[in-house]
């Protein structure tokens, strides 16, 4: 028999063989496999748990956000209530003011007009009186104006005595 190329590999492929399983390498290969997929297992464990949280998370959060649009309608509401309530008052206090004003603008055209017709009547009769003075200097003489002066003594006492009784 020749020992050809052929059997030197051969005997090489089964040392190599031999020493592999002699220094257990595929049982380290398998361990460093078996931990690698126990390592992921884990890992992909752990991305289940914190899938979960992130649910839970955010449905708390939904939940949070749908209770503030809640509250925030709420607030509008009450804002525009509030809102409304003070514009009726501040109109309603708006026609309260001008109505007293109003009155007090009235109130005050009464008394100038009162006090324009006393000084109109005032003036009246000061003219009448002076417009008197004249005729009567002009008109009567002194004996005149006595007998004038006692009727008008005599009618003055007889209006002051019906007026007593």
């Amino acid at each position: 028999m020749t020992i050809d190329a052929t059997f030197w590999v051969m005997i090489s492929f089964f040392a190599f063989i031999g020493l592999l399983i002699y220094f257990k390498i595929p049982q380290k290969i398998k361990t460093t496999l078996e931990e690698n997929i126990n390592n992921i297992k884990n890992q992909i464990d752990e991305a289940d748990k914190l899938k979960e949280d992130a649910k839970n998370i955010l449905t708390e959060h939904e939940k949070k956000i749908s209770s503030s649009k809640t509250e925030v309608k709420q607030m509008i509401n009450r804002a525009s209530e509030e809102a409304e309530k003070n514009v009726i008052k501040t109109n309603q206090e708006f026609h309260n003011l001008m109505e007293s004003r109003k009155k007090n603008a009235e109130e005050r055209i009464k008394q100038l007009k009162n006090q324009a017709l006393k000084d109109i009547k005032n003036a009246s009769v000061k003219v009448a009186i002076e417009s008197v003075e004249k005729l009567i200097k002009n008109s009567l003489d002194k004996s005149k104006l006595d007998k004038i002066y006692s009727s008008s003594l005599e009618e003055t006492k007889l209006a002051l005595k019906k007026k007593s009784s």
